[in-house]
């Protein structure tokens, strides 16, 4: 018996998507993988429902690249009503602790520090952290007590940016991986002597995506159904090696790109070999061919790529694809 043939196109590259509030992560990588009738399809970073803005979605080869744009830095902007706790720690859970206290600009700025750096940090209840195998958010859900331990977390940069009333707070944060904006605004509440939680939030940076990189999906449904000759999804595209540009690349020869496409280490000869040790990626003739360590003079190959030989000439069908969401 045959293999079964998988359904979709070998399609690749980044989406910047402008997630809307209600959406879950998975329901936006499900429609953007069927808008693009995407054989393979995974997002860099969840974004509750509550929250808008950057989720980048990676398509085919794109996924290989995945926790390179995880790791990267995140910027958020969020607003904090205080006076209220509740069990999510965000506008759709349920009170939990009140307060009449209602902290002042200055008193907001001068906690500020305590919450940069390296913090301990106890996730929100309601999270996707595991325990004993199951999704927190899901013991929660079951009415089962939670508790999870405190972990250190970076956050680089942590702004005042308005108080347009006495009940909330705008901020913006730039952190690293598995910050929760929701367990911070519910720490700065409680140091405060009040009780808060976030009710706006919006990301707009992640790794080497920027606000001004992002699309909408009524944007992405309208090219979709563009005529022919008009610009369509395909130019929403952003190459595979976007994700990687922090890491150092390194051309190689037709013959070496071979090599490192069958998963052979490939010697680097020559005054262009590079004298450092540790990860690039490598391309031919500006082709992404893999990811790899260079040790000793040798690269070995860690990711092998498939890519088109013209990644920028991908086309992408405009009729109904029979590709089941993400």
């Amino acid at each position: 018996m045959g293999r079964r043939k998988r359904r979709g196109s070998d399609i690749s590259g980044w989406v910047v998507l402008d997630k809307p509030v209600g959406m879950t992560s998975t329901q936006a990588v499900g429609k953007v993988r069927w808008l693009f009738g995407a054989a393979k399809a995974g997002h860099a970073g969840t974004l509750d429902p509550l929250a808008s803005g950057l989720l980048p979605i990676a398509l085919g080869e794109a996924t290989k690249t995945v926790s390179y744009v995880m790791d990267g830095r995140k910027i958020y902007r969020f607003a904090v009503r205080w006076g209220a706790e509740t069990d999510t720690d965000d506008a759709e859970g349920e009170i939990v602790a009140t307060s009449d206290i209602r902290p002042e600009a200055a008193a907001i700025g001068a906690i500020l520090p305590e919450f940069t750096g390296t913090v301990m940090q106890v996730p929100p209840t309601y999270s996707a952290i595991k325990v004993d195998g199951e999704r927190a958010y899901d013991l929660a859900r079951d009415g089962e007590a939670v508790e999870l331990a405190a972990r250190p977390v970076e956050i680089h940069r942590l702004d005042l940016v308005e108080t347009p009333d006495a009940d909330t707070t705008l901020f913006e944060a730039e952190c690293g991986k598995g910050t929760y904006v929701r367990a911070l605004a519910r720490d700065m509440g409680r140091r405060l002597g009040t009780r808060g939680h976030v009710v706006d939030l919006r990301r707009i940076l992640v790794g080497p995506f920027d606000e001004n990189a992002m699309i909408s999906l009524s944007k992405l449904e309208a090219l979709r159904h563009s005529a022919p000759g008009e610009a369509d999804l395909a130019t929403c595209l952003r190459p595979v090696e976007t994700a990687l540009d922090d890491i150092p690349a390194l051309a190689v020869s037709s013959a070496d790109a071979a090599r490192l496409r069958r998963g052979q280490a490939v010697l680097l000869r020559g005054r262009d070999a590079p004298s450092f040790q540790g990860t690039v990626y490598a391309t031919c003739r500006g082709k992404l061919i893999a990811l790899g360590e260079v040790d000793c003079g040798e690269l070995l190959p860690k990711r092998v790529f498939n890519l088109p030989a013209d990644p920028a000439g991908v086309t992408v069908s405009k009729e109904t694809n029979d590709v089941d969401h993400a």
